[in-house]
């Protein structure tokens, strides 16, 4: 029995495709599959190595002539909201976060379902169904929770507060690392994106994990921006991860 080949993960690359984030680029990943007994292990050190995870796949830009994104961490333990970010958690602070194992209701998928169609209209992810949503949160073979933002019940009312937010999250060695997140479009004056990541870094913080992982962040793309807001981090660079706290790269 070979065993390099069941311990091993192998790689594939995509076909060129259109960029979703800079106009006139092509787009290549490298992927692999995490499944098996050291998918947790993987999911780790494939997310420390650059890649993101999406159900039972890892993957990275391959890009032959562009290098534009960057892998974004934030270093929870040095974290400090700034003014407008104090703002966000104020306002939310009605607001109640729950982790649960990564099961999908369908509750959870009407709420992606309007958030898709108000915001991602013509997204690669504007047609799901119920059934890839399911798949989408329960396709995974490492530590994966939900973890839902309800409004607090009022005296009296009985059960759950009304679902805001919702966050798919995985838990590695070193940090949480935010796979998707969506919430409701008609609530935008309350910056939930924004407060999704400050809870994450607040449980990064009690949990004892030094890192918060964002994914990608692309100089010039309008749908990264808000992720170089959140400092100091750092940056997944040719000599490895680099400190990057630098306020002239701030956007909006």
């Amino acid at each position: 029995m070979n065993t390099q080949a069941t311990t091993s993960p192998q790689f594939y690359l995509t076909a060129p495709a259109p960029c979703p984030y800079l106009p006139g680029e092509m787009e290549r990943k490298v992927f692999t599959h995490l499944v098996g007994p050291r998918a947790t292990e993987m999911n780790d050190l494939l997310t420390q190595g650059g890649f993101r995870r999406s159900q039972n796949i890892a993957y990275r830009p391959a890009c032959e002539s562009c290098r534009a994104c960057l892998s974004v961490r934030i270093i929870a333990g040095e974290f400090k909201p700034n003014r407008t970010m104090r703002k966000v958690e104020a306002m939310n602070a009605d607001l109640v976060s729950t982790a649960y194992p990564a099961q999908p209701s369908t509750e959870q998928f009407s709420l992606f379902r309007r958030y898709l169609d108000h915001r991602h209209q013509n997204g690669g992810m504007s047609d799901m169904s119920a059934l890839d949503f399911a798949i989408m949160v329960e396709d995974t073979h490492v530590r994966t929770k939900v973890i839902e933002y309800r409004s607090r019940p009022r005296e009296g009312e009985d059960g759950p507060g009304r679902l805001m937010a919702v966050a798919l999250t995985d838990v590695m060695s070193d940090g949480l690392s935010m796979v998707y997140s969506f919430f409701d479009p008609e609530l935008e004056r309350r910056s939930l994106g924004t407060f999704m990541v400050l809870d994450h870094i607040r449980r990064a913080n009690e949990m004892g994990l030094p890192h918060v992982y964002l994914g990608y962040w692309v100089r010039g793309s309008r749908k990264m921006g808000y992720k170089i807001r959140f400092q100091p981090q750092e940056h997944l660079l040719g000599p490895g991860w680099t400190r990057h706290d630098a306020t002239e790269d701030v956007e909006g």
